[in-house]
């Protein structure tokens, strides 16, 4: 049975709740699943005041908690089309499993979020991809065996990197059925695929 982490940070909570749905979709693949979050960086004052969603109820996650698992989903808003800096400021304290191996040869995986449709979904991700690659892990996509990232029938997030939701300019906006459905698969094929590498 494969162990499966499901690493986010959030602001607002719509990666929150890509986050549960990821860790609904490893269950159900037969994983462990954990949900953990990167700490906060923001003063609690500026959080506060910008309406940061703080009762959020995953325990926050520490670096060394990443070696304990086969695969690790990470779940970043898009910054600018990179990772938020809270999800950079965790993962530049990785240098010490770096330097033992420790995530050598376990899966990685990216989903994320973004304001607008074209706000930088992809680019999230491809600029995440580094990092974990310099971590040695093995990188998983949300493929298009997943067909719910196909079809103009509605406006959606995802694409072949992983899955992803539209918060809206005002971050009103929800994630879907059908996004939180992708982030449900994409961790089932994580969980599958870890599964059959630490066997």
């Amino acid at each position: 049975m494969a162990k499966v982490l499901v690493l986010y940070y959030s602001s607002y909570g719509h990666i929150e709740a890509m986050a549960m749905a990821a860790a609904e979709g490893a269950r159900s693949a037969g994983a462990t699943a954990d949900v953990k979050r990167a700490p906060e960086t923001v003063p609690p004052d500026v959080a506060k005041a910008a309406h940061f969603k703080l009762d959020q109820p995953a325990p926050v996650a520490s670096v060394n908690d990443l070696a304990n698992y086969d695969g690790i989903l990470f779940g970043t808003p898009t910054r600018f089309g990179n990772m938020a800096g809270q999800m950079r400021n965790f993962l530049d304290q990785a240098g010490g499993l770096w330097l033992k191996n420790s995530l050598v040869g376990k899966v990685g995986s990216v989903f994320c979020s973004s304001a607008t449709q074209h706000g930088g979904q992809e680019s999230t991700i491809l600029t995440f991809i580094p990092t974990l690659l310099h971590l040695g892990m093995v990188i998983v996509g949300l493929p298009y065996a997943f067909a719910g990232q196909s079809g103009l029938d509605e406006i959606k997030g995802g694409s072949p990197y992983g899955a992803s939701t539209i918060a809206g300019q005002d971050g009103s906006r929800r994630p879907s059925a059908v996004e939180l459905e992708a982030a449900r698969y994409q961790a089932a094929h994580v969980a599958r695929i870890a599964a059959k590498l630490s066997a």
